[in-house]
């Protein structure tokens, strides 16, 4: 299993910046990709970004694409997600999940493709 530990939320005004951080421990050399997921009050949790843990491949949500940045700093096995131009919909519990498969029968931007999930880090945009 991997365990995975969210910082870095805040609250900020619109247009500010926040970056986020998850920590990953346990069996991280078994990590295949990473993600963010985000929920908002009275929402369901929805996909913001991901990224394959050994190459290139990167996935946004279009309605971050252009403001958030996902990256990974392989020596630390933390990833990374660069918040800018923050707006008031952005507000919500942030999640970093993290799958081992290879393949599972669902795509990178669906919640049943990771495992393990951290408990979340709260961002509140201001308007």
């Amino acid at each position: 299993q991997v365990q995975l530990v969210e910082s870095g939320g805040g609250w900020v005004q619109a247009g500010g910046s926040l970056r986020l951080s998850c920590a990953a421990s346990g069996r991280t050399a078994s990590i295949y990709a990473m993600a963010w997921f985000r929920q908002a009050p009275g929402k369901e949790r929805e996909f913001v970004a991901a990224k394959r843990w050994s190459s290139s491949t990167i996935y946004y949500a279009d309605g971050v694409k252009g403001r958030f940045t996902i990256s990974r700093d392989s020596a630390e096995n933390t990833v990374y997600l660069q918040m800018n131009s923050l707006k008031p919909e952005d507000t919500a519990v942030y999640y970093c999940a993290a799958t081992k498969a290879v393949r599972n029968g669902f795509s990178d931007l669906s919640r049943g493709r990771y495992e393990d999930w951290g408990q979340g880090t709260q961002v509140t945009v201001s308007s």
